[in-house]
């Protein structure tokens, strides 16, 4: 077992305590309901997250309904991100939150999609800082909510570009800074930069969380040590490994949490209950064949379990076909280092 990462204390932003200082990443048809579920299930998540939400269309979701927005009692502290691409939209998007009783609002500044990129926001907002500015200070003027910020590390490695970025996060009320370490054209498949996050924690007085490339308690350590972040904040490992926040936590930062005890057909099973459960019958295929996508990877030949549910037509059938490779693969063993 790794030795506890003493330095490593709980969060404090504005009411807001993080402890463990471990966050969940937005996730586009991931980071919902069933998924955070499934990971409070376990325990070690300090600070939830949902999707990706829109400014623009947040004011007129139905909190009851909506895939983006339901939430239970269970998923607390919960922070709401905003993928917003001018200051005119910060408004109406803050009230919404308010409404929902968010626990923390969090600015996209680092989605690298087209789409986003064509719509001025995401991580082309990195490149207008003066809006970026703007839409930071009618945020700050307008809640009391921790408001933080998730960022890319830029179009290009230019380290005085980046720190003045980060500066200018705090100096308009910013409370912390997640950085995915990756440049904003940069694959998951290229190794995130995780030294780079250091130059940033040097810059800057508040909170700044490491993303990118978690997929282990091993990779943990390792991207604490490289970046001297405060925290970690997991994506996709969360996705394939919904106990890694309870290992990190009990690992690397000797919290009281129960070593997780993992049956893979039965987790699956728990995320196809919740989502028939929370969801409305034209939500629920698709979340379930973006999640197996990830959780296959616990499989040696977990290719074949995507398929058969990614092919079928329902979410019955997809059930089915995975309790089927569940029987035929009773007796191997999960990956104990699935690929990211």
């Amino acid at each position: 077992m790794s030795q506890p990462v003493a330095l490593r204390q709980p969060i404090l932003i504005r009411d807001l305590r993080i402890d463990p200082p471990l966050l969940l990443a937005p996730m586009v048809g991931l980071t919902h309901t069933a998924l955070r579920q499934v990971i409070c299930d376990f325990g070690g998540a300090g600070l939830l997250s949902t999707e990706m939400l829109s400014a623009r269309s947040l004011p007129v979701e139905n909190p009851g309904v909506s895939p983006y927005l339901i939430r239970t009692a269970s998923e607390k502290p919960l922070s709401y991100q905003i993928l917003i691409s001018s200051a005119q939209e910060v408004a109406p998007a803050v009230d919404a939150l308010h409404a929902v009783n968010a626990d923390a609002i969090d600015l996209n500044l680092g989605c690298p999609a087209p789409a986003v990129a064509r719509r001025g926001a995401g991580a082309g907002l990195m490149e207008q800082p003066g809006e970026v500015r703007r839409i930071a200070a009618e945020a700050r003027k307008l809640t009391s909510l921790p408001l933080t910020a998730k960022i890319r590390l830029g179009m290009d490695l230019d380290m005085g570009r980046l720190q003045d970025f980060c500066s200018m996060l705090e100096d308009e009320g910013i409370d912390l800074i997640s950085v995915h370490a990756r440049l904003k054209q940069e694959s998951f498949a290229r190794n995130p930069r995780w030294e780079i996050i250091a130059g940033i924690k040097e810059q800057v007085t508040i909170p700044v969380i490491a993303n990118g490339g978690i997929f282990s308690v091993q990779d943990a350590e390792k991207c604490l040590r490289l970046s001297g972040a405060d925290g970690l904040m997991l994506a996709r490992g969360a996705a394939i490994r919904p106990w890694l926040f309870a290992e990190i936590a009990r690992e690397l930062f000797g919290c009281a949490v129960p070593t997780p005890a993992v049956s893979l057909p039965a987790l699956f099973c728990r995320f196809v209950d919740l989502l028939n459960e929370h969801f409305r019958p034209e939500h629920r295929l698709g979340r379930l064949k973006q999640f197996i996508h990830h959780f296959a990877r616990n499989y040696q030949f977990g290719h074949h379990l995507a398929s058969r549910v990614q092919s079928s037509d329902s979410v019955e059938e997809a059930r089915e076909r995975a309790e089927r490779f569940f029987e035929d693969n009773e007796g191997c063993p999960p990956s104990s280092r699935p690929s990211p």
